[in-house]
């Protein structure tokens, strides 16, 4: 019945629903359309190039600012992390730049690689952040911390080698079972980081709110640790998500040159986003005396 009372015919909701459905095909269409069109892939890889490149300057601007301000302390954990920061997100802008050469060579195990190590760096920036925070908060406990320095390298090594093997593996017999196995493993990396954030910082910001209310200080740094740890938990677990299906599905595929609105959104939350927010939260200076919280890495 229509708001008259006059009955609407079968024929008119037909038609209505086969609008709404035409529309949905059209845009269904216009999506496709974009995504095979060279010229809209070029230019959404040079978007992401132009980003990542921006993101690795303020990096490089970043780091420069606090070698002159400290220069005494060496590669302290601050300085690495930005470093590590600006290589990884420079060597990602280089990859969108050449987006169409990285997509031609072969075998094509060396395309993974290029396109996955980035990630695998991406990673270790970010675990040196868990591990500096896990110094914190072990130091405030009177906790020795001996054992926190090799656990991060052995982590890492145990990473980076069976990444490794997955692509040793993959070159000398690309089967589909091993490129979704490769996935799922750097998966279950991208959920043990987000846990790593939700554990130390979860730590590090409980043990600040036990401090005095009017700390200035307090304040400012509880803050700090509950916002870079919610972005940090959120990019890693979507990572891990997106991964997931990024191996079960053909449509989620990252790694091909016709899905490059799925490549803006993913790299957008994934890493752009990410770095520039916590470099932004993390852009305060070190004191240029008295510091105790900046130690080199060995």
């Amino acid at each position: 019945m229509g708001r008259s009372g006059v009955p609407v015919s079968s024929s008119s909701s037909a038609a209505a629903v086969g609008v709404v459905a035409l529309e949905l095909i059209e845009s269904s269409t216009w999506w496709h359309d974009i995504n095979k069109s060279p010229i809209w892939q070029d230019r959404i890889f040079h978007v992401l190039a132009a980003l990542y490149g921006i993101v690795a300057a303020v990096a490089l601007v970043q780091l420069i600012r606090i070698q002159v301000r400290v220069p005494e302390y060496g590669w302290t954990t601050q300085k690495v992390f930005h470093f590590l920061n600006f290589l990884v997100n420079g060597v990602r802008s280089l990859d969108f730049v050449f987006r169409r050469d990285v997509q031609k060579l072969q075998p094509e195990i060396v395309q993974h690689i290029l396109l996955d190590m980035p990630s695998l760096a991406f990673f270790t920036t970010y675990a040196l952040l868990v591990l500096f925070w896990a110094e914190i908060y072990y130091q405030a406990r009177a906790v020795p911390t001996d054992g926190l320095r090799p656990s991060f390298y052995s982590i890492n090594t145990v990473v980076y080698a069976i990444q490794i093997a997955l692509w040793l593996i993959l070159w000398w017999k690309p089967v589909t079972v091993l490129v979704i196995l490769s996935k799922m493993f750097f998966a279950g990396v991208s959920l043990f980081a987000a846990l790593g954030f939700l554990l130390y910082g979860g730590r590090l910001f409980l043990m600040l709110q036990r401090f005095p209310v009017e700390s200035k200080g307090r304040r400012k740094k509880l803050q700090e640790v509950g916002y870079v740890t919610t972005i940090c938990f959120s990019c890693f677990l979507i990572r891990c998500v997106m991964m997931c299906f990024n191996a079960f599905n053909k449509a989620a595929d990252l790694d091909v040159l016709d899905h490059p609105f799925l490549n803006l959104i993913y790299y957008l939350l994934v890493e752009i986003l990410p770095s520039t927010l916590v470099l932004f939260i993390l852009r305060k200076l070190p004191p240029k005396r008295g510091i105790t919280q900046y130690h080199p890495i060995r």
